[in-house]
């Protein structure tokens, strides 16, 4: 790693120095967005409002470099927006066509990868990449809610020290697990992913090898996905990219 873990948030929040305006925030269900008069973001909506809000009025109308501070904040409702303002700066179709040489648009976040023998976690419930279960010798699903067959998050510090493959929701950006899971499986290959990922280079300095997240193309019916609580993924609503270390 090219800087410290305790950085990691530094460097993402560096980014957005954007005078631009929020102009709008809504959530429903599951999503939750924010957008500026040219961009879009959205975020998985994760709850939790026992802490004070660092802007108790909300972030519309704040600068965009001010309000992806509130990434920082313990209010879980507040940074949920804050993510998705971050990601208004960075999965815009402009940064992807400056980076396109590193970021090939589409594809799954598992392409490429041979899972035969290898032990994998997962952080957050999800299915995986196409294969996954029959190919791999051990399947973990570590979940804050878990499921049937989940093993509870707290098992993270016990299970994820010994993969050889870590997927990693998005959302632990916003809850503030992902340093500590990155510490834990710094001798793991590491992909985040889902909607709330930012397509931010620098967090490929902190241990991550893939960065899989969401580029949103069709603005209005996002809006409508997000405030209707519309069931499914967000993805038909968007381009996914891959930035790989």
């Amino acid at each position: 790693m090219n800087r410290k873990i305790d950085s990691l948030y530094e460097a993402l929040l560096s980014g957005p120095d954007c005078s631009l305006p929020v102009k709008l925030t809504l959530s429903g269900e599951q999503w939750c967005l924010a957008a500026t008069e040219d961009s879009l973001g959205i975020a998985m909506h994760t709850p939790g409002s026992s802490i004070t809000p660092m802007f108790p009025g909300g972030l519309e109308g704040l600068e965009l470099s001010r309000a992806s501070r509130a990434l920082m904040s313990w209010n879980m409702e507040e940074a949920s927006f804050a993510m998705a303002a971050v990601n208004s700066f960075y999965n815009t179709p402009r940064r992807m066509e400056a980076l396109k040489a590193a970021l090939p648009e589409g594809g799954h976040y598992g392409d490429g990868l041979d899972f035969t023998g290898m032990r994998v976690g997962i952080v957050g419930h999800m299915r995986g990449p196409a294969g996954l279960r029959e190919a791999a010798k051990e399947v973990y699903i570590l979940e804050r809610s878990p499921k049937p067959g989940d093993y509870p998050d707290t098992a993270c510090d016990y299970i994820l020290p010994k993969c050889d493959l870590v997927i990693i929701t998005g959302s632990s950006l916003i809850n503030k697990s992902l340093p500590h899971l990155l510490e834990l499986c710094r001798d793991a290959y590491t992909i985040l992913t889902g909607p709330s990922v930012p397509l931010c280079p620098a967090l490929l300095d902190f241990g991550i090898d893939r960065l899989a997240g969401l580029v949103v193309t069709e603005r209005e019916a996002m809006f409508r996905h997000v405030s209707g609580s519309v069931p499914g993924s967000p993805h038909h609503l968007g381009c996914p990219f891959m930035l790989c270390r």
